[in-house]
């Protein structure tokens, strides 16, 4: 039996349409713009201030709502991040949940347990310390990996990017390493404390604390407003004029990031709620695939009493409804929403599953 949960939430792709077709689990979502890794390209490896605080409370959001539905994402990093398009272009969605894990049961609403010797789940660039050591994946791990998100966009790169290591646990051991013995304030060197107050925050987390989104929100939303931002959705790409997917011309960049900023006229939208799975007329095709895993040692940590959760709404979804339009539907997508066995992503062999968006077997 399949419990499918389905989102109708702001940043969250809507789902068309799930099945599977031969060997691949496929799943048809909303057609989405660019990454914003794409769009960090773009700008030159390098985003404002103003444009990072802008992401950050958007990106805050998202994973916030994730674990509010009793998820974690486990591989939070910029190419799991698209922009809308057209009326919410200035919109950012989370993507890519095939190493999602529910951490709460919908039932119970217990937490899972703390384990270690766990194989590192998510990408090295990103991941927290405590995942390289090998603990279970909680919340705070998610809103760890968010902070280096930010970081990499301020600085343009980590401090253990570039490691050069004969094979890829040797090159996992020294991103630990690096990652490890480089201090947040050497981390945060140059850029606001508040910075260094979001990962001093959530590395003071216990494996079961529920984070303090608004804490966290807080914090960038001050600096913003001490900056003298104004909060008008004009990213360092809207400035350098990232052409729109489907335009003619792939306009190249014309000003600097810190050119004089216009007043925007567009605003994201909330996500309709209740739209009908068999509106398939513009999607993306996400094939994911399973994955399995081995581990490693580490040291504990602490544990906390959890908070409950309403349980999420469960949906029954015909597996074979719309199937006529799925190639269709594939071939209309620019960026394809997708992530099959990604390079440095594993999962626990206790784990493995078919990695659909908050599915369950």
């Amino acid at each position: 039996m399949i419990i499918s949960y389905i989102f109708y939430a702001v940043g969250i792709p809507q789902l068309k349409w799930f099945g599977v077709e031969g060997e691949y689990s496929i799943m048809v979502i909303d057609l989405l713009g660019p990454s914003l890794e794409d769009l960090f390209n773009y700008c030159n490896r390098k985003l404002s201030l103003k444009t990072v605080l802008m992401l950050a409370d958007q990106l805050i959001n998202r994973v916030e709502y994730m674990h509010s539905r009793g998820f974690l994402h486990r591989d939070i990093k910029p190419d799991n991040f698209l922009m809308g398009l057209g009326r919410k272009a200035n919109q950012v969605y989370i993507i890519d949940y095939g190493l999602a894990k529910k951490f709460r049961d919908s039932q119970t609403h217990k937490h899972i347990p703390y384990r270690e010797n766990k194989n590192l789940t998510g990408t090295a660039r990103y991941a927290s310390v405590n995942t390289h050591l090998g603990v279970e994946q909680s919340r705070r791990d998610d809103m760890e990996s968010l902070g280096y998100v930010l970081m990499y966009f301020l600085r343009g790169s980590l401090p253990w990017q570039g490691l050069k290591a004969g094979t890829k646990k040797q090159k996992y051991d020294k991103i630990s390493e690096k990652k490890t013995l480089t201090p947040i304030e050497v981390l945060c060197k140059s850029y606001p404390s508040e910075f260094i107050s979001y990962f001093h925050y959530c590395r003071s987390l216990r494996f079961e604390d529920k984070p303090d989104y608004s804490y966290l929100k807080r914090l960038f939303r001050d600096l913003f407003v001490r900056e003298g931002y104004q909060f008008d959705y004009i990213y360092d790409w809207t400035i350098l004029k990232y052409p729109q997917i489907g335009s003619n011309s792939r306009q190249k960049p014309g000003a600097k990031a810190g050119s004089k900023l216009r007043p925007s006229t567009e605003k994201p939208e909330k996500a309709p709620v209740g739209k009908e799975m068999h509106d398939r007329s513009s999607g993306a095709v996400e094939v994911l695939g399973r994955r399995s895993a081995s581990n490693v040692n580490v040291d504990r940590s602490k544990h906390r009493p959890s908070e409950n959760v309403s349980p999420s709404k469960e949906v029954r979804s015909d597996l074979d409804r719309g199937r006529s339009s799925l190639s269709h539907n594939a071939s209309m997508s620019r960026k394809a929403v997708a992530s099959s066995s990604r390079i440095g992503t594993t999962v626990s062999a206790n784990e493995s599953r078919s990695s659909w968006l908050f599915l369950e077997y």
